[in-house]
């Protein structure tokens, strides 16, 4: 048999009780990768649809070790470094190594003023510094260095056009992990630590498919924010399966010379804009 293409690495993947955060979880297991995952599992308060449960942390971890690949399941609040700290160093005791980071992790308070400006920052953006910062150390013992995806959005690369202090937080954090990801792909080039960012448009998950973020849209759409935009190619939404491939050839050597890249998978939405 061949091998698999991250056969013997490990990857620390944010945000990973369900939705995009599974579907990367599951990838890279089954391309060979033991997993260290971690989610907040609680809820918070200006979000207003329901966040990760204890109970689904569980299920992405099952289907992991449904691939063969080992997990390590933590609960953790990425806004609270000690905590991601202790998540990380638990999976490193046990798989003794780690390759691979996938900085996840993000909350959509669209509509929820300044509380929801403050916690969108903490999480989307703060907690993505944090995540990359206390992954570093142990990716530098790696000779052969190590790959960092951060999760961004379309709304990373254009505006959007809600005046909640929510939604302008959201697309500023998405957009702050552009200048995260080009300044850390310079400062750990010489470590041979690759970094990027991915950009989706519409994935299916429960930050879209719920309905305070589907009235949020409607609204948009009834302000002419939509008219004329959407995807270029002819799919109202992606899966969380595209952008997990996405991520697994960004990480495998196939990736090797590529970093400091915003790289949209998007179905032409950033394009078309």
């Amino acid at each position: 048999m061949m091998p698999r293409p991250l056969e013997g690495r490990v990857a620390f993947i944010t945000g990973a009780a369900r939705g995009q955060g599974r579907a990367h979880a599951v990838r890279l297991a089954a391309d060979g990768a033991d997993i260290i995952a971690v989610d907040l599992c609680d809820q918070i308060d200006s979000v207003r649809y329901p966040l990760g449960s204890a109970e689904e942390l569980a299920t992405t971890a099952q289907l992991v070790e449904d691939t063969g690949a080992g997990i390590v399941a933590q609960q953790a609040d990425v806004r609270d470094r000690a905590a991601l700290q202790a998540a990380l160093q638990a999976g490193i005791d046990r798989f003794g190594r780690l390759d691979i980071v996938v900085a996840n992790a993000g909350i959509a308070p669209m509509q929820s003023g300044d509380d929801g400006w403050r916690d969108v920052i903490d999480v989307n953006l703060t907690g993505v510094y944090y995540t990359i910062e206390v992954a570093i150390p142990a990716l530098k013992m790696r000779e052969d260095g190590g790959s960092i995806v951060l999760i961004s959005s379309s709304a990373g690369l254009i505006g959007v056009a809600s005046a909640d202090a929510g939604a302008i937080g959201y697309a500023a954090a998405k957009h702050g992990l552009v200048g995260l990801m080009r300044v850390y792909a310079n400062l750990l080039a010489p470590h041979n630590i690759r970094v990027n960012s991915i950009h989706p448009s519409g994935v299916e998950t429960p930050m879209i498919n719920n309905e305070f973020t589907l009235k949020w849209l409607a609204d948009m759409a009834s302000s002419g924010f939509a008219a004329g935009a959407g995807n270029a190619l002819p799919v109202q939404i992606m899966q969380p399966e595209d952008i997990a491939n996405a991520v697994a050839w960004l990480v495998s050597d196939q990736a090797r010379y590529i970093t400091g890249i915003a790289m949209p998978v998007d179905a032409g939405c950033v394009n078309k804009r």
